[in-house]
């Protein structure tokens, strides 16, 4: 084989190695593009996206896995059917956020101020929502073994069987 040949050849190769590693996702690489704009089905997963002003942006069906929102702005937006296993929504702003079948397993929302959001059939099995303002959200079909509730503002929201409201004086649990 030329040496012209050989020189060709291995300077495609640095080109095929990120084309494999885009294409087929191998282990250690970068599964999310954290730049890509907010849209449903964007892939945030291990995003920082701390002080964000993402309010009423539509984020369904959106990989959001053990991305960070500390205290960023989602009033209104539109997290139905995400992703957010172990993310961090710690002293956010979702009043009025819609996060339907959202899967929160282990997420933490300490702090979050989720006044009026609908959480209705969420997963949120061992999510942290200590001091958190809950009140008015509907909870109805939520899952929410093990979650910490400690200190959070309950009053007014929809329990999880969809029949029971809350007294104005539930903080910590649903009287």
């Amino acid at each position: 084989m030329k040496k012209s040949n050989l020189a060709g050849r291995a300077a495609i190769l640095p080109s095929l190695i990120l084309l494999g590693t885009l294409v087929l996702g191998f282990p250690g690489t970068a599964l999310a593009a954290c730049t890509d704009p907010a849209q449903p089905e964007v892939n945030w997963r291990r995003c920082y996206l701390d002080g964000r002003d993402l309010s009423g942006t539509v984020l369904r069906d959106a990989m959001l896995r053990d991305a960070t929102f500390q205290r960023a702005n989602l009033k209104g937006a539109d997290l139905s059917k995400a992703d957010a296993y172990r993310a961090k929504f710690v002293s956010a702003e979702l009043p009025g956020a819609i996060l339907d079948g959202a899967r929160l397993i282990e997420a933490d929302l300490t702090r979050a101020n989720l006044d009026g959001a609908s959480l209705k059939d969420a997963d949120l099995r061992n999510a942290q929502l200590s001091h958190a303002s809950l009140k008015g959200v509907n909870l109805t079909g939520a899952q929410i073994s093990g979650a910490n509730l400690r200190g959070a503002n309950l009053s007014g929201a929809t329990w999880t069987d969809g029949r029971k409201v809350c007294a104005e004086t539930s903080v910590g649990q649903c009287n």
